[in-house]
């Protein structure tokens, strides 16, 4: 009888790293930890405490899925990124607003003004307007190879109806950069340019820290034993292998929400419910649909910059387990700032000298952490007024994630859901499942593998059936590409959008296919 191999899930947040260990639906054992500077040292300890409370040899794990927000955070915080040569496939039309014409001063400053207009491009029915010129191109790429970078983004006018053009273009400049990250807009974001493009700019900002993150993850579980297949969380709550992680580090930006909600549709049975996760910075509120979490149906922005990629639906709060409480004549005030993981070093239960909401709750009695006695002159005025804060700012959360005023049921998780001691206005059950403070490290280990289609389709020409037809077998062939198990795949989202201000009978269609590991 064939052994099931195990799965290893971790989640390295900005404050905790957390692990858990699966036999099919079984949690066989989990560890939570403080991230360390060196996110390799952490997991590497995380991992090797997990194996050895578990007693589990490494190698019986078949499959390991890692969430990281090491991406987004280094965006959002203007670290290690790279700067960007953008070419823009497009003249003579869509001159008038330059790349990055709406972005941070910081964040331009940081990634260069390295951009390029070529003649070239479609309509939205696919037809060129312009020949690709080549020999601007050619010139491009030379001036870009003496500059000495390496990130490079290409876009394109209606490039998700005609991706071949940004295909073209990437194979004449890579005779001069054969060594570059090359990202283009249409494997990225959605119809509209400039948000497409900005997708494409953040995603190619973070090519070289990806590549340089993903192996050093790889690395610290060989170091440890694990030889298994790495994948990555992404967005939507599926995986992608690490290479395609290192290609599109943009695609888990929200990987550590998602997973969250994921994991807490996996230990309540719930289909639809607001997951409310509280970490050590942040309280992530999201909306769990149909067992997934709820996608955004507007544009999106990271960092300061809009862009048109896939996201979920999350509300992130600055509120968590390591939040500043300062008290002064104006009254009490919570954050924004957060110790995050030298909670351990600088929170008063431990011995240092900043007051944080998890030292609140310990003097409350909510839980028992650390030295309560170095909290217990704390008022009890004070105490009482810290929680209300809390409980207001996350029924707030709640409230904004609601489609109506109807009570919903409310998941509570992470290591920070121990702040949470009283009933929530607005939800009718609050759920607080066993394995709640890993949640999000079993949402990676169950995680599936999916397949997405994202693009314009001639209904006129196609037929309405013909073309959600086409558009479900490419998200099939999508997630089989990906790594599902062919028998295992199912759709489970269709959206059509008419483009109802075009003359033609072209509709956007959204399609998303899962399925399981085919390994796992």
């Amino acid at each position: 009888m064939k052994k099931t191999k195990l799965r290893l899930g971790i989640d390295v947040g900005g404050t905790n790293t957390d692990s858990v260990l699966m036999s099919g639906r079984a949690v066989l054992g989990t560890h939570k930890s403080f991230t360390t500077d060196d996110i390799s040292g952490g997991v590497i300890s995380a991992v090797s405490a997990l194996l050895q409370e578990s007693r589990a040899p490494a190698g019986d794990i078949g499959s390991v899925m890692i969430g990281t927000t090491q991406f987004v955070n280094a965006f959002l915080q203007r670290r290690h990124l790279s700067e960007v040569a953008v070419v823009r496939i497009c003249l003579p039309k869509s001159d008038g607003v330059p790349p990055m014409v709406a972005w941070p001063d910081d964040l331009r400053a940081i990634i260069g003004s390295h951009t390029y207009l070529v003649a070239g491009g479609s309509f939205y029915t696919g037809v060129e307007y312009a020949p690709l010129d080549e020999a601007e191109l050619d010139r491009v790429g030379r001036d870009i190879a003496q500059k000495g970078l390496r990130a490079l983004v290409i876009t394109a006018n209606f490039a998700p109806v005609r991706p071949d053009i940004e295909e073209r273009a990437a194979a004449i400049l890579r005779r001069h950069l054969p060594n570059a990250d090359i990202t283009l807009s249409a494997q990225v974001g959605g119809v509209g340019l400039i948000d497409r493009e900005n997708a494409a700019i953040i995603n190619a900002a973070l090519s070289q820290l990806s590549r340089r993150v993903v192996t050093s993850l790889v690395s610290a579980l060989q170091s440890v034993g694990i030889s298994a297949p790495v994948y990555i969380s992404q967005n939507d709550g599926t995986l992608i292998s690490t290479g395609y992680a290192q290609r599109f580090p943009i695609f888990t930006c929200s990987a550590g929400p998602t997973n969250s909600i994921r994991g807490a549709a996996f230990l309540t049975g719930l289909q639809e419910a607001v997951v409310v996760d509280i970490g050590g910075t942040t309280t992530d509120v999201g909306f769990l649909l149909r067992g997934f979490p709820r996608e955004t149906a507007t544009a999106n922005t990271i960092g300061g910059v809009r862009t048109n990629f896939r996201m979920p639906d999350v509300l992130s709060i600055a509120l968590g387990g390591g939040t500043v409480v300062r008290q002064s004549s104006t009254g009490i005030n919570l954050g924004p700032e957060s110790v995050g993981y030298q909670l351990k070093d600088k929170g008063m239960i431990f011995g240092g000298d900043i007051l944080t909401t998890t030292d609140i709750a310990v003097r409350a009695g909510q839980f028992s952490l650390g030295d309560r006695s170095k909290v217990a002159g704390l008022s009890d005025a004070l105490v009482s007024g810290v929680l209300d804060i809390i409980h207001a700012k996350i029924e707030d959360a709640i409230d904004q994630m609601k489609t109506n005023s109807r009570p919903v049921p409310v998941v509570l998780v992470g290591g920070g859901a121990i702040l949470v001691s009283r009933p929530l206005k607005g939800a009718s059950q609050v759920y607080q499942p066993e394995y709640a403070e890993v949640a999000n490290a079993i949402g990676a280990a169950i995680a599936l593998v999916s397949g997405r289609v994202d693009r314009l389709f001639d209904v006129g020409a196609l037929g309405r059936e013909g073309a959600l037809s086409q558009a479900k077998d490419e998200a099939i062939a999508a997630a089989v590409a990906a790594g599902a198990d062919p028998a295992s795949v199912q759709i489970v989202d269709v959206v059509e959008l008419p483009m109802t201000h075009m003359k033609s009978g072209s509709v956007q269609i959204k399609v998303r296919a899962v399925g399981d590991l085919a390994d796992a």
